[in-house]
């Protein structure tokens, strides 16, 4: 056997191999590999864009909150001073209420003691006429005598 055929022979079927896998197997493996290779730069590209839409919306829900915070603490300040508005008002009321039957309680009052003198005014002119009658020994006739007992229970 000869070494030179035996390495002509491998190196044409070398060469053949070559050709066939240039020609037939190398396009079909360069389009699943850049097929591959697209597919992982989609997911690639998918994740970013997820990741990207995942820190919008936490921000947008870290704003939301942020809102709701800052309103709920509106909605209660108001709550809260709209409370001090009806108490004051409740107070400004009593104070009235109270101011008027204090008010009413006085012009009562003022009212039963006229009632009391004059009440104390008739029993004063009955003793006096009583003890007048006493003193003169005979009854003094109070319509004869209604001008005097005017007089009398005016300077009482």
């Amino acid at each position: 056997m000869n070494i030179n055929l035996t390495l002509i022979s491998q190196a044409i079927a070398f060469a053949v191999f070559i050709g066939f896998t240039a020609k037939f197997v190398w396009p079909q493996m360069l389009t699943a590999i850049t097929e591959r290779q697209k597919k992982i730069e989609e997911g690639l590209a998918a994740a970013e864009r997820s990741k990207h839409d995942l820190e919008l919306a936490q921000h947008r829900s870290t704003d939301t909150l942020r809102e709701a915070r800052e309103k709920s603490t509106e909605m209660i300040g108001g709550a809260e001073r709209q409370a001090a508005h009806i108490i004051e008002d409740a107070r400004a009321e009593a104070v009235r209420i109270v101011n008027q039957a204090r008010i009413a309680a006085e012009g009562e009052a003022e009212v039963a003691a006229q009632r009391a003198r004059e009440s104390l005014r008739d029993q004063v002119a009955q003793l006096a006429v009583a003890g007048a009658e006493k003193i003169l020994r005979r009854e003094v006739n109070p319509q004869v005598h209604a001008e005097l007992l005017a007089s009398l229970k005016s300077e009482l």
